[in-house]
């Protein structure tokens, strides 16, 4: 498939089917709006979209999303994609309150390209499925990268991989002598669509540059194969986007999320 045909693909079946809500989140629609978001306002997690644009007054649409996240005391993230409209969505939603985070690539591509990617990582070190036991190391490793308090995304992956391991499923480079995790990632296969999500990947510093980051996909990528994937997304870093790129994946757009915190 052309980028142009993959991205069309995914905005159909993910953005606006919603399938990127998380399991538990209430789902709804308020106009154009899409959003999800735990119905407990002190959890994390809130998200709204706009793929099918805001219609005639932009404005007006913001600043009631901006009124029903703030009466909940809920934390949301506006998700951006570098095609939305109205053009100045960016510009209007940081008028508003919401403050920009990093700019990720929006990198998609058929899972089969990754089928044959080695797995091997270098002596000393292994590379294998995440467990329930695994939670307080990987929680760790997450805060050493970034940043103190950032591992409560590892506890919700955690939770999807307890509830249903069909659907969700980690993997961790580790120390094979003291177990210390260097590289943990994510694969999320995203349910009555055809697409897998990559998530995660970050790579102690130290062991950066080794080809961890490489194995890590095509062992998530096998795993999504086999269970009836076609298509693989990745909101990517800087740091990943290139390698994706050269594994023959395609960027086809940007991300760009935008945080109101009440």
């Amino acid at each position: 498939m052309t980028p142009d045909e993959l991205l069309a693909t995914f905005h159909a079946q993910i953005r606006l089917a919603d399938r990127d809500a998380e399991t538990g989140h209430v789902v709804e629609r308020d106009g154009l709006v899409h959003r999800n978001y735990p119905r407990d306002p002190a959890e994390r997690g809130a998200m709204i979209e706009s793929p099918e644009g805001l219609g005639d007054d932009p404005g007006a649409v913001i600043a009631a999303q901006r009124t029903f996240f703030a009466e909940r005391g809920q934390s949301v993230e506006w998700k951006t994609y570098s095609y939305d409209e109205p053009a100045d969505l960016p510009a209007r939603l940081a008028a508003a309150g919401f403050e920009a985070e990093e700019v990720e690539a929006l990198i998609l591509g058929e899972l089969e390209v990754l089928a044959d990617l080695a797995e091997s990582v270098p002596d000393g070190l292994r590379l294998r499925a995440i467990v329930a036991d695994d939670l307080p190391r990987v929680a760790q490793f997450q805060d050493s990268i970034w940043g103190a308090g950032s591992s409560w995304v590892t506890g919700k992956h955690f939770g999807e991989l307890a509830a249903d391991p069909d659907h969700m499923q980690g993997c961790l480079v580790e120390r094979v002598d003291d177990g210390v995790v260097v590289t943990a990632s994510w694969v999320r296969l995203t349910p009555e669509t055809q697409f897998c999500g990559l998530w995660g990947g970050s790579t102690l510093e130290s062991y950066r540059r080794r080809g961890l980051y490489r194995a890590s996909v095509g062992y998530r990528a096998r795993l999504a194969l086999a269970r009836g994937a076609r298509y693989v997304r990745v909101d990517a870093s800087p740091n990943s986007r290139p390698i994706l790129q050269r594994l023959g994946l395609h960027q086809v757009a940007t991300t760009t999320p935008f945080v109101l915190t009440p």
